[in-house]
């Protein structure tokens, strides 16, 4: 592990920008960007188009480690380069701002009101290449629809049995059991996910680090076990669909916990913009997120 980025990740001040939509949420993503479907005809040109548009964002003035802590990127960017430098290289060497690679392979169908991550069968060689390409971590997502206590400590299990898997190979995982912020019951549901979190810390290996990533909580600092746990680096937020206005306040709320935000970071983006307007546009995205993170 690179002392200097762990040491960045526990103690600097900033956010995580979460630049990792896959597959599934590429083309809204691209959407909101102001790219339709018919500019690209496949996955390859769609990749490709959205990885223009990531390494726009990260290229940009605005972007670097002096308010970003981090940035999660997606497998396929990971494989790519910015700037002519390697993904990881460019984040860490030219911006300072931490690498961390999204692994899981998106969601299982819904089963007792959550969604489960797909197996993964490639992930221990996927950890062995993020290593050698210098990230410093990595993240998982799973879904919460509703509080269901089957389905929510099947989440919680399954997260930090990947994440054992992860530590063991010598990277920080980031744990992101998503809550919606539709569910039924989401207060009920974040105090199911609390309960199972806090047992599954009880087992996790004395000698490793891990973080989460979570829905921004009903009630104000509910996560705070979380954050004064010896063995947690951090606890990120996520906007979970709040507009970034929502999202900042209630994440200005949560003492200890900053944002690992991916559409209220890029919300106002477009392709269409010129270079000044993008990177004004970004820059005050960037400064009310990072404000409310260190509110």
């Amino acid at each position: 592990m690179n002392q200097d980025q762990f040491e960045k990740m526990r103690d600097g001040r900033g956010f995580i920008a979460a630049l990792d939509q896959s597959g599934g949420s590429t083309p809204k993503a691209l959407k909101n960007y102001g790219i339709d479907e018919d500019a690209y005809s496949n996955d390859e040109e769609m990749f490709r188009v959205v990885h223009e548009m990531r390494s726009r964002i990260m290229t940009s003035p605005a972007f670097n480690g002096d308010r970003i802590l981090g940035a999660i990127l997606f497998e396929d960017t990971m494989n790519r380069e910015i700037d002519g430098r390697p993904s990881a290289d460019y984040l860490w060497n030219v911006r300072k701002v931490v690498p961390i690679i999204k692994i899981d392979k998106g969601l299982a169908d819904e089963a007792d009101g959550v969604q489960v991550m797909k197996p993964m069968p490639g992930l221990d060689g996927l950890l062995e290449r993020a290593v050698d390409k210098g990230f410093f971590g990595t993240k998982e997502r799973s879904f919460i629809a509703e509080g269901n206590e089957k389905g929510v400590k099947a989440v919680a299990d399954q997260q930090f049995e990947v994440g054992k898997q992860v530590a063991a190979a010598g990277l920080v995982p980031i744990l992101e059991p998503e809550v919606s912020i539709k569910a039924p019951n989401k207060a009920q549901g974040e105090a199911m996910l609390k309960k199972h979190l806090l047992a599954g810390l009880e087992q996790w290996p004395t000698d490793k680090y891990l973080m989460f990533k979570i829905t921004l909580p009903e009630e104000d600092n509910f996560y705070s076990d979380l954050v004064d746990h010896p063995n947690v680096v951090r606890v990120v937020a996520l906007s979970g669909g709040y507009s970034r206005e929502e999202a900042n306040a209630r994440l200005a709320r949560n003492k200890g916990v900053v944002a690992s935000f991916s559409r209220a970071l890029t919300e106002g983006l477009s392709a269409q913009q010129s270079d000044e307007d993008f990177n004004k546009t970004l820059d005050a995205s960037i400064q009310s997120i990072y404000d409310a993170s260190n509110a």
